[in-house]
């Protein structure tokens, strides 16, 4: 049995509201819980959730001044259409591309890395 039930993933950043209002729009996601200091979107189990961190500063990927210690992976339909479409959502695209032929990493409005490839 387990100790625990996974219940979603936080991202650190400086204004969660707005860093969810960016995910709500990408993942189609609504929110479930908001408050000044943190914001949930979805269901338990498959949620995401957004904490205010006060000095919040983002990942510098891909140096490694301020390392990246997590990033989410997300399918899309088409990688050409699927990139455009984020990054006039908010994203930005980093120069370094590791394999810009199977998959992107774009930076969300708070700077944390997040990869998009061709959902199968």
């Amino acid at each position: 049995m387990a100790l625990a039930k996974y219940v979603g993933f936080s991202l650190d950043c400086d204004d969660p509201a707005a860093l969810a209002g960016f995910y709500s729009t990408l993942l189609g996601m609504e929110v479930a819980f908001s408050s000044d200091e943190f914001v949930y979107l979805g269901e338990p189990g498959n949620g995401l959730g957004f904490v205010k961190v006060d000095k919040y500063v983002p990942p510098t990927w891909p140096h490694g001044d301020v390392p990246k210690q997590s990033h989410l992976e997300l399918g899309v339909d088409d990688l050409e259409s699927g990139e455009a479409a984020i990054l006039e959502l908010g994203a930005t695209k980093p120069d370094f591309q590791p394999q810009p032929d199977r998959w992107r990493v774009l930076l969300d409005p708070a700077g944390h890395p997040f990869c998009i490839s061709a959902s199968m």
